[in-house]
């Protein structure tokens, strides 16, 4: 959500980052609105007190013993008019929060401006690609002839965009969760949370999940959402608080599944796991202060990195370009595993900086100790990362010729000290 009184200072700033996410300037709107709003609140705590002052002329009148009927005429209307403006006011301002709920949050001065993805900004490459002596195979192809990736029987479940893992890989799914989850609570300090997977309008819409992506979500019969991510749960944690300064930051992190509906990826990645109706993820969410945010991005990001390093996968990072990032993001990183199999990098995990723009959806805030009143958190979050998308790269980077997947080092411990993926599992 946007900020009311700094459109008010800064209306043409305002227009500025509306412009650069390739919409039209809306502050001239705003605030003719914001002003026919004050000024119906105006003429409601003026008829108010009017009202007010005309009763205590009735009871001054009535120990006097005078007539009052004129005056209770009077009251009346104001009564009316009072209420009429009330009425109006309130519709005005549903309408005008209505209006900046549904306004993506401005970019960040160094985020690159452009429409789509062919704008974003390769920032570093880290780490080389497998080289093969022989043709690289897609996931799908490597998992189905180990007879581990069934997606004829997802099908015969489901439907389409649904896959079943058996054996070796059931087990390197969860494996890699619980690598994640260990390396993020034990060494980079995030609090492990076991959250809802079904969240109420309120929590979707604090996340800025409602109301612009409601179609990329499934709903229930009782009206509860099934998290995307878990990124709404974990976030919505401060929603309504004010915290300690002290307190900040808070770092959360949860292995959930996630369910899509993909309304918009018609067509696209219609083979193997990359984009599916569920997956598994382990997200990192961060609560810090203002002044803290930028830092904290940058470090949240490194969290993520680690896990493609200790897993040996080639990646890239990519400042991603105004038009391509989420509607609550200011600023994202996009990081990008190289998966032999497409010849191509593929995003594993988006770490976006919110700003203050999810808090105000919230109501989130916290106390500085230097200063009186209350200021909005910024919140971060990031995947930490896509465990399907994890488990494609490894099936994709660790293939051998021989048809079988070699585990990365990191993650034997997890597998039983398991060193090979073959036929039998």
């Amino acid at each position: 959500m946007h900020d009311l009184r700094w459109i008010r200072e800064n209306p043409e700033q305002f227009d500025r980052g509306l412009a650069r996410r390739f919409l039209a300037p809306r502050a001239a709107e705003v605030l003719a609105l914001d002003r026919e709003w004050r000024a119906l609140e105006t003429a409601a705590q003026e008829s108010q007190a009017t009202r007010n002052r005309l009763s205590r002329e009735v009871g001054a009148a009535k120990k006097r013993g005078e007539a009052i009927d004129e005056l209770l005429i009077q009251i009346a209307r104001r009564e009316a008019i009072e209420a009429g403006a009330a009425t109006r006011a309130a519709e005005l301002r549903q309408y005008l929060d209505d209006l900046l709920a549904s306004l993506p949050n401005l970019p960040a001065a160094d985020v690159p401006d452009g429409p789509d993805e062919s704008a974003n900004r390769e920032l570093r490459r880290v780490g080389e690609p497998p080289r093969f002596n022989f043709a690289a195979r897609p996931h799908e192809a490597i998992g189905e002839q180990l007879g581990l990736m069934d997606f004829a029987s997802a099908a015969k479940l489901s439907g389409s965009r649904f896959v079943v893992l058996k054996g070796a890989l059931a087990r390197l799914e969860r494996a890699l969760a619980q690598f994640m989850l260990d390396l993020h609570t034990r060494e980079f300090g995030y609090t492990e949370v076991a959250p809802p997977y079904l969240v109420k309008d309120e929590v979707a819409f604090g996340t800025g999940n409602l109301p612009k992506a409601a179609e990329d979500m499934f709903q229930t019969r009782e009206g509860l959402w099934l998290i995307p991510t878990a990124e709404m749960p974990l976030t919505n944690l401060v929603a309504g608080e004010i915290l300690d300064e002290t307190a900040l930051p808070l770092r959360f992190t949860a292995w959930t599944p996630c369910f899509r509906s993909e309304a918009g990826a018609a067509g696209r990645d219609t083979r193997g796991m990359i984009r599916v109706h569920q997956f598994n993820k382990v997200e990192l969410v961060s609560i810090a202060r203002p002044e803290e945010s930028e830092a904290e991005h940058e470090r949240m990001t490194g969290c993520a990195e680690a896990v493609l390093q200790r897993l040996g996968l080639a990646y890239r990072v990519m400042l991603l370009a105004s038009g391509d990032m989420g509607f609550a993001a200011r600023k994202t990183y996009d990081l990008e595993v190289w998966l032999p199999g497409q010849n191509a990098y593929r995003e594993i995990s988006s770490c976006s900086n919110c700003g203050p723009f999810q808090a105000q959806r919230m109501r989130a805030r916290y106390r500085p100790a230097a200063s009186k009143g209350n200021q909005p958190v910024h919140t971060l979050n990031g995947s930490a990362l896509a465990v399907g998308r994890t488990l494609i790269a490894i099936l994709e980077n660790y293939q051998q010729g021989d048809g079988t997947v070699a585990i990365p080092a990191a993650l034997q411990p997890y597998m039983g000290g398991q060193t090979v993926i073959g036929a039998t599992g």
